[in-house]
């Protein structure tokens, strides 16, 4: 038995709080009794605190293995601010020159050094091996241990090979701490550490604090995310995207619209990444945009806004994510823009690896999807996920608590669903069973003769969306249970037989269609909001093709005339603003659409509206690489290959510079790929057609030219006739 401390007075003097928080005062001296544990604590809950307060009353030094550089920095300054001896806190990884790991080896030796945090990477090198085999070890502390784990949200290999490893260096106590793990990982991260008797150290999931909202994302979301920021100014925000062009991009466009924000993603150079942090948490910055690699053990409690432009891949990175806002216990806005359109994209992104990881990356998108679209209480939700009851019929703190939907009585479809899953010999994935329900023949139904069974087919009256919500509903309420060892599997729990023997009522809400919400605004033919100028505006840009002798659709698109409609811009420089009108284009043909717009607001006495315009990145600083690439003569396909993008993302982007009337000449590069013939038949028909759809080149010209071709072509004529 370790000897006793006054923990409360150790707990004032080094950091400063009277009293523990939770499970934190049992963790440690299950710690000083020489116990392996393992803690579950979500974000702002105090993990940290579990072994930095052991490690500078137990004897040796605490070796803490981290995956990230920026939160060892951030941790080892927090440590030596409340310390008076600098060494007292070291890190050891790749961004050390040889002489620094010299001086921390030799802090470690002369006994200052209480917690040496380590990256896994730099746990296997033999040089660092030797030198902690020569050392006295307090305990070993896994930190982000979900990182273990294949099911977790952010596996990494090199965890899987730190057991080996400790076992080489030498026996010493293990803590395992993770601010976000299910039952699958919780097990398979104990597993793996061989600390499968340590005792459980598990937080509540709920922070009471955070709001949940999911919001349709549309051709809007970066108007609606600005004007989100404008509504908290000065407030500290993060944006999380999925890929580092999306994280370029939009930090460019909210600088433009005078939102301070940086870009963060693992791309940058180390000194940028770790400046950047810092301005985040010293306030020079609001707003940073970021990949998933920004944030772990970022210790900064006033985060007010946790915003994803993209919806996670998984609900554990999601939760973890959302954990960075209000750790103070204030006000935490957490909100995800969703598409089903991303996810399908996250899916395809699944194909090619191998059949394991595509099959663990699909269970959790499947699990995204159903928290996004779903109705519950969004609390509710999360916390089951976690395998935590909550018990409050509405949090009164998420967007499906605030604004309720109607709730349906489904007695019958549970009754139905039950009865099936027992059919199925409780064998079968929620996919498979609502197929067995629908009817539906397909060759797995088939392959296993399921569609003899008595319950194929009784499900036919509702469709797939409603009988996903039953089986969802009836996962939280406890009528049904998922194997996640066994495939997520479906099992009728003790609750689900006593129900089918003395059915009782059983509401649900539906799930929100989202494809349906985001069709709303665009009503009719055009989602102008005056059709009357939209009108105005078609017959002008007509008479002015006729004029020039161009197709309409080279002085202005439709979506561009639709922003004028709805925003009503009177002058060149609020004409910009609008997308697909650049500096060129504004300038030739704007006059005359500004003048027929502010004679159309002051006859209809119209008050034009009073929000911010969204300034979008002027082509010259957002593309002002390809554009001096092409004026060099950059080969097209050298071009893309050089920015690491597909040959059909540079086109876009080559398009969008063009249609916003910048001129570019890429003669020298179609003079090399296409025939002489073919370039001017697909000239004269763009000359002559009255779109500029490629469906309806490809329809007119024939199979014989490609899509490439045909796009760039239309550069060519694009940039020609109207800039």
């Amino acid at each position: 038995m370790a000897k006793k401390y006054n923990l409360t007075s150790v707990l004032k003097k080094n950091f400063g709080f009277d009293t523990f928080k939770g499970d934190q005062e049992a963790v440690i001296n299950n710690l000083l009794d020489g116990k392996d544990a393992f803690v579950l604590m979500p974000t702002g809950g105090g993990k940290s605190l579990c072994y930095q307060l052991p490690s500078l009353i137990m004897e040796g030094t605490a070796i803490v293995i981290s995956p990230l550089i920026a939160l060892m920095k951030n941790q080892v300054d927090a440590i030596r601010n409340l310390n008076e001896e600098d060494g007292v806190a070291h890190f050891l990884n790749s961004s050390l020159t040889k002489q620094a790991i010299e001086e921390v080896k030799a802090d470690v030796l002369s006994g200052k050094t209480k917690l040496l945090y380590v990256a896994p990477e730099s746990l296997t090198k033999e040089e660092n091996v030797e030198f902690l085999k020569s050392i006295k070890i307090s305990f070993y502390a896994i930190d982000e241990a979900h990182c273990i784990s294949e099911w977790g949200h952010d596996f990494r290999p090199e965890y899987r090979r730190i057991r080996p490893i400790m076992n080489e260096i030498g026996p010493a106590p293990v803590i395992a701490l993770t601010a976000t793990a299910t039952t699958k990982v919780r097990d398979d991260i104990k597993k793996n550490l061989g600390i499968q008797d340590a005792p459980d150290f598990m937080s509540s999931f709920n922070r009471p604090n955070l709001y949940y909202e999911v919001r349709p994302k549309t051709k809007n979301v970066d108007k609606d995310i600005i004007k989100f920021i404008k509504a908290h100014p000065g407030k500290s925000g993060i944006i999380y995207c999925l890929s580092r062009k999306k994280v370029e991009e939009l930090t460019e466009i909210l600088k433009v619209n005078d939102i301070p924000a940086k870009a963060y993603h693992a791309g940058m150079d180390s000194v940028l990444r770790s400046q950047t942090q810092d301005d985040f948490i010293m306030e020079k910055v609001d707003v940073i945009v970021a990949t998933i690699a920004f944030g772990m053990g970022i210790d900064k409690p006033d985060v007010r806004y946790v915003i994803h432009y993209d919806i996670p891949k998984s609900l554990e990175g999601y939760y973890q994510e959302t954990g960075r806002a209000g750790r103070d216990g204030g006000e935490g806005q957490c909100i995800a823009f969703y598409n089903n359109k991303d996810l399908q994209k996250l899916e395809k992104f699944l194909e090619g690896k191998p059949l394991a990881e595509q099959y663990i990356g699909r269970q959790l998108l499947r699990e995204t999807t159903a928290y996004a679209e779903s109705s519950v209480c969004r609390r509710k939700l999360l916390l089951h996920y976690f395998g935590e009851a909550y018990e409050v019929e509405n949090c009164g703190n998420c967007d499906n608590c605030r604004h309720p939907k109607k709730q349906v009585e489904a007695k019958d479809l549970l009754e139905t669903l039950l009865e099936a899953v027992i059919a199925l010999k409780e064998d079968f994935k929620p996919e498979y069973v609502v197929d067995v329900l629908l009817g539906k023949e397909t060759s797995d139904v088939l392959s296993h003769k399921h569609e003899e069974l008595e319950c194929f087919g009784s499900g036919q009256g509702d469709d797939a969306k409603r009988w996903n919500a039953v089986i969802r509903q009836a996962l939280i309420a406890g009528y049904l249970d998922r194997d996640v060892e066994n495939y997520g599997l479906l099992k009728v729990t003790s609750e689900g037989h006593a129900f089918l023997k003395k059915p009782k009522s059983f509401k649900i809400v539906e799930d929100k269609d989202f494809e349906e919400e985001e069709t709303v605004v665009q009503v009719g033919s055009s989602s102008a909001a005056d059709p009357e100028l939209y009108a105005m505006l078609k017959n002008l840009r007509k008479k002015l093709a006729k004029q020039l002798e161009l197709p309409p659709y080279v002085i202005f698109q439709d979506p561009s005339l639709e922003a004028m409609a709805t925003t009503y811009p009177i002058t060149i420089e609020e004409l910009q603003n609008i997308p697909g009108v650049g500096a060129g284009k504004a300038k030739r043909y704007g006059e005359e659409f500004c003048s027929l717009i502010k004679r159309h607001c002051e006859e209809n006495e119209i008050v034009r509206p009073e929000d911010f315009r969204v300034r979008t990145v002027a082509v010259g600083s957002k593309n002002a690489s390809i554009i001096s690439a092409i004026d060099r003569k950059v080969a097209l396909d050298d071009l893309a290959i050089s920015k690491g993008i597909e040959f059909e993302e540079l086109l876009d982007a080559v398009e969008s510079i063009v249609y916003s009337g910048t001129k570019l000449n890429i003669d020298y590069f179609l003079e090399e790929v296409m025939d002489e013939e073919d370039l001017e038949d697909i000239y004269h028909y763009f000359k002559s057609s009255d779109t500029d759809s490629i469906e309806a080149a490809i329809a007119e010209l024939g199979a014989e030219y490609d899509e490439e071709m045909i796009r760039l072509v239309r550069i060519k004529f694009i940039s020609e006739m109207a800039n």
